[in-house]
This record gives structure tokens, sequence and C-alpha cells, in this order.
């Protein structure tokens, strides 16, 4: 101890030395404690309310206190040392102070509301309690009228918690402050009865208990709690604890509290993501042995599975765990699989991730399906990974050699296969069947745009691409058109012939007959009239009949799409022998029959219609509607007719239709189909009328669509070229400026009218109420009604406001014009036809001619005896003006005695106006006709007459001539509103 002393005094300085002698005659050094290594004393000193604790190691000869001043030892060092000689002295182990001091007790009491409230006590010591009022610092001002004091750690800590002397009921927050404070506290009471307080927050326990086929999870009370008050402190037993903060998100709370439901294939899920999880956050109290074990011994691995899909490799890559595979990872979670479950390595699978990606160009989880040459790169790079791979497909994917095409001609029909050039690549194997790969294997892989075909388990051998990018598409064509039964229908002897020549190999024997047909018919020979035939045919009505009459022979179908008012009916008649079917639209079955008598009047001809149909077993023709070719196609089918003959086959347009499966499975000798428009809209109608009359030429209808439809709409006019030189033997086309010179010219002129201020504000608003709406239900894929229902508006308020409902109107600036052009016309001589497709419209046609004292006939489907207002009109004295509904008047009419046509709405068919058109401009017309087309500036119409520009040019491609478009499109439809 002397040591000890004489170290500290020499090291002080003599104004330290000075204070602590102060200090000790004020009897400031009061003992804590003495221990063999160690002294502890507390020094109280006026101008602290905290009073520093030195402790002093005598045997050390060394010191420390609890003060802040810089100066070392202290004052509070120099009077504890003096203090503690003083009493060893005086043969005490410790200095005692000269008055007991006051200490500061904490109270905790019950309020009514279920809550807990907080004061100080200042204690004398003599026992007698004083709530303290004030602060401490108020305490040390008036110390001097009060009881000696000292303050701990715990009082200032209090102190800073309650910078204002607050008491009563404290919120949460404060309150668990407090109890931090307190913790260990022996100077806190509830009520008048000393408890204990603990840092150590509670948390309510997450239990984990049996349920039927699993285990329920939920969230409890701690069971210690014997009492909880409302601000966030309980009492467990004699202990109070603040309630700690359970960190859960609102839909963990929700789901704890209600109990979650785990069945026995989840619990892999449970013990390695919920559970650890929430355990980090709450206690968690496993009551039930139906946890599976965990295990820390397996360390993630990649498992990356090959397999065959047919010609395409299939590769997935997992992490996993253990081998065989305990565990997966799967989008992130874990699926367990069998065996203890693994403790996840989140590190080591990012790793693992990371080479999947970056080695193999792999997403975990993810199937990725290869075929051609990306299959055969992946194969080799999987073969020289240093992972592990699982199947036994690799090897059926590595490269051979290439490939040789070799076509053989075996008479009317072909064989081509490939042989593969370096035998040795196959590893010893010999044979023709595994150096030959069948034609329709690689020409299959390269329109799938692959250069590789499969050879078997042996690998992949490279295509022929050059050879196949000159020939490929012609051998597609002709594999695509053989039967169920493999053999080369005649129709596509033609495209072998083609072929044969590119490829200096000889032709089909069987060509020689049908070489005509690939010389621009220059080679067709004539044919006679039929027995009984009157009348006399043009030039190229009997270059028709000739060309119908070898195909005839040749036992292949004939599409004539001759221009409208040519005379297709006669070269058919002509073409046909008993026993005969020709199936046309209801209202030309009369047309028909009339042109039969006209021309073979020794045919027995029967009309097979209405509701007491029989058909006639004697007659040499039977004539019938598409209509009733759908009700009686069961009877119809039956027979054996030496001719089909479809009139206006347009009607078969949709190969879905019932008409066209019916028509497909009549059975005739010779077909032959009738049509001035045989493209409307889309090509698969072509496709439908070649399938009628020559199955198997076009292939099938999907494979049409994809090697022709879909790449001529696309503008590509190789396939467009393609298709017109496979179509030419079997479709005759001739427009009138072609055969008919002695034909009057034609004239189309549009003409443009401007809508008033009244119809204006009629059209605008029709726009405004409906297309903007239309237009975004289109683009977001919805249903067309709505948009053409709006486009119907848009029409009918251009042509004459009273068409558009609720709205009316006694003016039509387009009638207007019209009723001026149909006066010029008259006073000229002319006469006119005026077609509408709205019967309403012709309605307000039919007063503006009454005012213009313009004498008309009408024809539309309410029209009963349509023969006498057609020969009203015709009859030299006639009225000069027709009205007609496109319906109704646009087929079966010859009105060679008007030479003026008007077309009131634009149809977005072209064809449909084509043939309103040709009622007028048809063998017999004298004179020049003119076509007037009205239509209303700004308005959709001036739409229309582009859409048809566009129509035009699709059956441009595939025919080499106008035709147009009967339906609309979701894209035409967007540009028509938008």
């Amino acid at each position: 101890m002397q040591q000890l002393f004489t170290a500290i005094q020499s090291a002080s300085s003599k104004a330290v030395w000075s204070r602590g002698v102060e200090l000790v005659r004020a009897h400031a050094v009061a003992g804590e404690r003495s221990e063999p290594d160690q002294v502890v004393l507390r020094v109280t000193t006026p101008k602290s309310l905290v009073a520093p604790v030195v402790t002093l190691y005598p045997d050390d000869e060394d010191w420390e206190c609890t003060c802040r001043e810089q100066e070392d030892p202290c004052e509070h060092v120099t009077a504890a040392i003096i203090a503690l000689r003083q009493a060893r002295k005086a043969g005490e182990s410790l200095p005692r102070p000269a008055a007991a001091a006051a200490t500061i007790r904490y109270r905790f009491r019950v309020a009514k509301e279920r809550s807990i409230t907080f004061d100080r006590l200042l204690v004398a010591p003599d026992g007698q309690s004083t709530p303290l009022e004030h602060g401490l610092k108020a305490l040390i001002a008036r110390r001097d009228s009060g009881p000696r004091f000292a303050a701990t750690t715990v009082d200032m800590a209090v102190e800073r918690i309650l910078p204002t002397n607050s008491t009563g009921v404290l919120p949460a927050d404060v309150l668990a402050r407090l109890v931090d404070a307190l913790a260990g506290s022996d100077q806190v009471v509830l009520e008048d009865r000393s408890i204990e307080v603990s840092a150590e927050r509670v948390l309510p326990i997450v239990r984990v208990v049996d349920a039927p086929g699993g285990v329920r999870l939920f969230i409890d009370r701690d069971t210690s709690v014997t009492r909880a008050f409302e601000n966030g402190v309980v009492l467990c037993g004699d202990t109070l604890r603040a309630v700690g903060e359970a960190h859960l998100s609102g839909r963990e709370r929700e789901d704890l509290r209600r109990g979650r439901f785990f069945a026995n294939d989840q619990l892999a899920e449970l013990v390695t993501e919920l559970l650890p999880s929430l355990e980090q956050r709450l206690p968690v109290e496993r009551a039930t042995e139906r946890l599976p074990d965990t295990t820390r011994d397996e360390r993630p691995r990649l498992d990356v599975r090959v397999e065959r899909d047919g010609d395409r490799l299939a590769v997935m890559g997992t992490v996993v765990y253990g081998s065989p595979a305990t565990a997966r990872i799967d989008s992130g979670r874990l699926v367990h699989l069998g065996g203890a479950i693994p403790v996840r390595d989140e590190a080591a699978e990012n790793a693992r991730i990371r080479e999947l990606r970056e080695k193999l160009g792999l997403s975990p989880g993810h199937r990725v399906v290869l075929s051609g040459g990306e299959a055969i790169a992946m194969a080799e790079r999987l073969a020289s990974w240093s992972g592990e791979t699982s199947g036994d497909a690799l090897g059926q994917f590595r490269p051979l050699g290439a490939l040789t095409p070799v076509l053989a001609i075996e008479g009317d029909d072909f064989d081509l296969s490939f042989t593969l050039d370096d035998a040795a690549s196959l590893d010893g194997s010999e044979g023709a069947e595994t150096r030959r790969i069948a034609g329709e294997g690689a020409i299959g892989a390269w329109r799938r745009g692959s250069d590789w075909v499969s050879v078997g388990e042996l690998g992949f051998a490279r295509l022929p691409g050059d050879w196949l990018s000159r020939f490929g598409d012609q051998v597609a064509d002709l594999l695509a058109a053989r039967g169920e039964r493999g053999e080369l229908p005649t129709c596509a002897l033609p495209d072998l012939a083609r072929l044969c020549d590119e490829l200096d190999e000889p032709q089909p024997p069987g060509l020689e007959r049908l070489r005509p047909l690939l010389e621009s018919f220059t080679g067709v020979p004539p044919a006679g009239l039929p027995d009984g035939f009157r009348g006399e045919l043009r030039t190229y009505q009997q270059r028709g009949v000739d060309w119908l009459t070898f195909l005839r022979e040749a036992g292949l179908g004939a599409l004539l799409a001759d221009d409208m008012g040519l005379g297709k009916t006669v070269q058919a008649i002509c073409a046909l022998s008993p026993r005969s079917i020709v199936v046309a639209p209801t209202s030309l079955l009369h047309n028909w029959a009339d042109e039969f008598e006209r021309f073979r009047p020794g045919l027995r001809v029967d009309v097979f219609h209405g509701p007491r149909r029989r058909l006639d077993p004697q007659a040499d023709v039977v004539l019938t509607s598409y209509a009733i070719l759908r009700i009686d196609a069961e009877q119809l089918v039956a027979e054996d007719w030496s001719t089909v003959v479809l009139d206006e086959a347009q009607n078969i347009k949709n190969p879905d239709s019932q008409a066209a499966r019916a028509a497909y499975r009549l059975r005739g000798g010779f077909r032959i189909a009738l049509t001035g428009t045989p493209v409307e809209n889309r090509l698969d109608e072509l496709w439908s009328q070649l399938h009628f009359l020559n199955p198997g030429l076009l292939g099938g209808r999907s494979d049409f669509d994809d090697r022709y439809a879909r790449p001529i709409a696309d503008g590509d006019a190789d396939s467009a070229e393609r298709l017109r030189e496979r179509i030419r033997p079997f479709v005759l086309r001739r427009l009138k400026r072609d055969v008919a010179p002695e034909l009057p010219p034609r004239t189309d002129v549009v003409l443009h009218c401007e809508l008033d201020a009244a119809e204006r504000a009629v059209y605008d608003a029709v726009r405004a109420a409906g297309v903007e709406t239309a237009v975004r239900q289109l683009r977001a894929g919805g249903g067309v009604m709505a948009a053409l229902e709006v486009l119907l508006r848009l029409r009918q308020a251009a042509c004459h406001p009273g068409l558009v409902p609720g709205q009316q109107a006694e003016h039509s600036t387009k009638l207007g014009l019209l009723a001026e052009r149909l006066e010029q016309a008259m006073a000229d001589g002319h006469r006119a036809l005026v077609f509408s497709q709205w019967t309403a419209l012709l309605d307000l046609v039919e007063p503006v001619l009454e005012r213009s004292q313009i004498d008309f006939v009408r024809l539309d489907g309410s029209t009963r005896d349509r023969a006498g207002v057609v020969g009203r009109f015709a009859a030299e004295d006639g009225p000069p003006v027709m009205l007609v509904s496109l319906k109704a008047g646009g087929t079966g009419l010859n009105l060679t005695a008007a030479d003026h046509v008007f077309l009131l709405d634009p149809w977005w068919n072209p064809a449909v106006e084509q043939q309103a058109a040709d009622r007028a401009h048809r063998i017999g017309q004298t004179r020049p006709v003119v076509v007037h087309r009205i239509v209303a500036q700004d308005t959709v119409e001036e739409g229309i007459l582009r859409l048809h520009a566009r129509k035009r040019a699709l059956s441009e491609s595939a025919l080499g001539s106008g035709g147009g478009g009967d339906g609309l499109t979701r894209e035409e439809l967007l540009a028509l509103l938008d």
C-alpha cells in the first residue's frame, strides 16, 4: 500500500494533491469494497451529481477513475489513496463517510386503465422517503437543506431519459428505455414490493404443433408472463420486462395469428426457409416430432440433364444437394426430394448459378430445347465441360459428314434421298440404312431453318445448303403433293418436269400428254363442239372449250377464271357430258336452265331445289344450289358424276365451311370451278378452290399457308412467282380488254363531294362517339364487332345523315350530286344503273329522282318478278334509271341497256363493285361504259379506296390479274378507323 501511496504522490502535482487532502477533510471518500487485488472507493464532490469511482490496484501500483478530468492522477485518486491510508492506520479496511447519504428509489404503480405509472423517491438514511418532484439538478441546488446525496450511473441514465421530471403513465418507448436503464438495480419497487428489472425483451413465441396431415404454425404469448400492462411492459413473476418488437410483416402477422398449416410435403420449406427466418426474430418452440432432420454435410452442386426431344436437344441445369440429390433449388426455393434436408448455403448456390450461366449459357430450372447447329454446339460444350451431366443424349448430337442429294425418276413418280459423304464418321457403321437419309426428313429440317438433319442415334449430318436453296422449294412442293398412299398425283407432273429440266434429269414419261399445259396452252388440240350444240362461240370461248376438254381427258380439274361477262357458263356447258352436276347460287339456277335450253336443248336438265325436290336419276344435268349441297350432301356425294361444276366458286373460299367440305366430297371424273374472283381476301381462298379441283397440288392447308400465303402477304416476290408457275396449267383467266377488243372501253371516275356543315357535324359526332374506344379495344386484342359497328355508322353518315340511327335529314350532298349527274346523262341520251348495298339508301334516292322527274325501276331482294323488272328496263322505251341493291344485282344479270354505272357507297371488296359494274360492261354492250364512284371527302370512304388498291395487289400476286377482298382484317380496320 505504501508503494502505491508513494507512486500516486510522486505523480501528482501539488495542486491536485492539495485538493485531494481537502476532499478527505470533507469526509467525501467512502469505501465500497476491498478485494485482494483491488480496492474500490467513491468520492462525492460538490461539483458533480455523480460521485466518481476510484479503483486502486496495490500490487500493480496502478489506479483508474471514472471522472473525465484530464489530469492523471486526478484529485479523486489522491483523495482515495490518502483516505485509504488513514483508515488502514486506524485499523479499518475501508474509509467511512462522516454521515450516510440519501439514495433514489424507483417506483412503478398500476393505474386504473391497466397501464403502469412511474415516479422517483428520495430515500433518506433514516428510511424516510419523499417523492422527487423535480430533477436531480434541482436536488443538488438545495442540497444544504436536505440529506447528503450522491447520484449513481443508474440515476443519471434515468435523468437523461426523463429530461423533465415526467411521471405518471409513460409511452411504451420511454418506458422500455427506463427498463433498460434500471436493469439490475436494487432500488426498484412495484407499489411497495421490491422487484427485479431485466433488459431482456419479452417476445411472442412461435409454436409448431402437430396437425392432421402435417403441422400447424401459430403465434402465442410467452407463458412466463404473469401480468401485462398496456403501455408495453410485463411482469414475469417478480421481474419487470419490456415487450419487444416482433419485426413481422403484416402478412406474416396475420398468417401467424390465424395459424398456418403445412402439409407433410411442405415441411422441407418450413424447416429450411420459414423457421430459420422466424428464429432470427422470435423464439420458436417445436412441439412436434414430424419436422424432418437437417444436415450441414451436403454442398450444392450442378446437375445438368440432357434429353433428346425428337430431333432437338433438351437441356436443363439445376442446383441440387446430395448425390443422389436430396433437394433441388427451384426459383430460389429448396424442394425436398428425400432424406435429411440440407441446410442451405446460398453463397455456394449463387456460385453454381454463375457457373451455369457463364459456362453453359443456361438459367437454373429452365429447360432449353435446341435444334440443328445450336444443339450440336451445346453438345460439344457439354462434352468438354468439367461438371456432371445426366442422360445419354450427348452422343446422338455429334456432327457427321455432309449430305449429297440423289434424285431418281421412277415412271411418273420420283424418289429423293440423301447420302452421307463421310461414312467413316459413323464409327465403323456400314450399310445403306446408316448412310441414306429420306428426302422428307432432310427437306423438313431445311424448311424449319436448320442446317442439319438427324441420322438416328448416330448424330447429325450437314444439309447441302446450296442445292436446297436452288431446288428445295420445288422438292417441298412435290413432297407436299403426295397423297395418303405416297403416290404423286397427275396434277404435280408439270412441277416434276420443271425440276427434272433444271437437274438435267429425264422427264417423267406421263408428262408428254400434258406438255401443252407447259407451253402456254399453244399445243392444246382443238375440241369439237358437243352433239346438239346450238349457237356460235367466239374464238376465245372456243379456245376455252379446247382447254377444258384437254384437262377433262387428262383427268385434271380446271379453274376457269375469265373476266366477268366473257361467257364462262357457255364454255362449261360445252365441256361437260351426261351425267353432270352444277352447283350455283340460288339466284342463278334458272339462268343456268335457260342457258342449257339455249345452247344444248337436247340435254335433260333437272333443277334439284325447293321443298319437294327429288333427284331425277334420268337427268343428264342436275342443277342445285350451295344451300342444298349442304343440306343433301350425303345424297349428292353418293352419286358418281361425270362432271362437277361449281359456279361462283368463291362460295367455297372458306375451307372450313360446310359448303366447301361437301364440295370436296363430290365424286366426279372432271371438276370445273367458275369464278371471276378466285382470290378476294386471302390466298387460302385460292387453295380451297384448287384443293377441290386437284387435291394435293398445293399440299395441305397449313403447308400452303407456311410456304405461300404468309410469304406472299409479306411481299415475297419469289414465292408469288413460284405459285403462279405451279397453278398456271390449271387456271385460265382472260380479261375483256385482251379477248374482246370489240367491247367498248370502260372509264372509271371518282366523283368527290364535300359534306355540308350539318352533315359534317353528324359525321364528326359519330366518329367522336365510337372511334377512340373501338381502336383501343382493337389494339388490346378485343373483338372486331364494335369496330365494324362504328365503321358502318361512319359509312352511313358519309352517304346520308338519315341513315344514322336517331338522325333525320331531308338533304344529302351525295344524293344531290347523283341527281345532277343523272340529269346530265339523261339529257345526253344515256341510261344508268345506281347501286347501293343499303336498301334504306335506295329508299332515300327515290324521292330525289321523283323531284327531278327521272323515271326509274328498282331491283332488290324483295323483288318477286326479277325478269319483268329487267325486261322493262331493257326495253327501248324503258325507264332511264334502275336502282339496284348490290346483293340482288351483283351477279347473273345482263343489263347492257345501261352505259353509266353509279356506285353510291364504296364497299371494301372491290370484286363486288367489279361485278356490279360488269352488269353493263359485258358482251353485248355497244357503247362506252362509265363507272362513277361517289366518295365523300375527308371520310372513311377515301380509306376504302386505298384499301381497294392493296387487295387488288394480293390477287395480282397470285393470278397476275385484279381481284379484291371480301373481309376486313384487324389491321385493315385499324387503318380505316385510326
